[in-house]
């Protein structure tokens, strides 16, 4: 498929122009979050203590002076501004599901490469990523964290390796059948270096479907940081995520639902346009979807 055949069929697609749209619109959020954020999102007045929406009130700053700021989304239960909190929390989002995908795809990759072309490494390799997927993601996420610290990397280190057998997986399917085509088999014959077979000839073909996965790998990075924060155990309370907002929240719901549903209502969209744009990338690049 042509590259413009493959770019027209995307702009065609509904999904795909939403989730870019809303995807856009966050990563946008992010980068202009200091300029949004007006206020640091660290910043705690005991005055605007689950201050109401809209509210024009002073807030104080650390160096003794104070400014005039419009709560949009209220004060939390520390009397920050859970707007800017919420600003800034795009911004961890973000970088842990790119992070968490490239992570995966790389170490997954390389794996299923050396398992999906050396038999012998396949037999001991493939065994191994198999006990790790016996063990729920979402636990050995938790396990991870705790051994190694709740710090950004880590986080992302955590929800990446119960990625990496899945990405393992997809990538020695595809090797397995590219192994035996015509041209890899000219490649060989030629006494072609292993490296440069995969790099050269194997690693160009399993790129369509390894960067569908990463999409989805992605947004299932960023609800997993939530969950993590939601639960303390990811980044530390101070951090502002999507998740520890809403951890924060949910101690007076009942009075205050709003530090809870507005956090949701920025991670909400974010995964869906993730998920939306891996669908629309899957249905060009996967020649079973482009026939349909």
């Amino acid at each position: 498929m042509s590259s413009s055949n493959a770019f027209s069929r995307l702009s065609r697609n509904g999904a795909v122009r939403f989730g870019t749209v809303v995807l856009g619109a966050m990563v946008a959020v992010a980068l202009a979050a200091p300029w949004l954020g007006t206020v640091d999102p660290s910043t705690m007045d005991a005055s605007h203590i689950y201050a109401e929406s809209g509210r024009v009130a002073p807030f104080a700053m650390p160096d003794g002076s104070s400014v005039n700021h419009t709560l949009r989304m209220g004060g939390d239960s520390l009397g920050r501004d859970i707007w800017s909190r919420v600003v800034y929390g795009t911004r961890v989002s973000l970088i842990v599901g790119l992070a968490t995908a490239c992570v995966a795809l790389l170490l997954g990759g390389l794996l299923g490469m050396l398992a999906g072309y050396f038999r012998g490494v396949d037999a001991v390799l493939m065994r191994v990523m198999d006990g790790l997927m016996a063990i729920p993601s979402i636990l050995l996420a938790i396990a991870l964290v705790a051994a190694l610290g709740a710090q950004v990397w880590t986080v992302v280190v955590a929800i990446a390796i119960p990625e990496v057998p899945r990405v393992t997986r997809l990538v020695r399917s595809l090797v397995l059948t590219l192994r035996e085509e015509p041209f890899v088999e000219a490649a060989r014959a030629l006494a072609t270096p292993t490296p440069i077979i995969l790099w050269r000839h194997i690693l160009p073909n399993a790129l369509a479907p390894l960067i569908v996965q990463g999409t989805f790998i992605a947004a299932s990075a960023v609800l997993t940081e939530a969950i993590l924060s939601f639960l303390g155990l990811g980044l530390p309370p101070d951090v502002p995520t999507w998740g520890n907002i809403m951890a924060e929240g949910r101690i007076a719901f009942s009075q205050y639902p709003g530090a809870v549903l507005w956090p949701a209502l920025f991670l909400v969209p974010t995964v869906l346009a993730v998920n939306l744009l891996g669908d629309g990338l899957r249905d060009v690049l996967d020649p079973k979807f482009a026939k349909r």
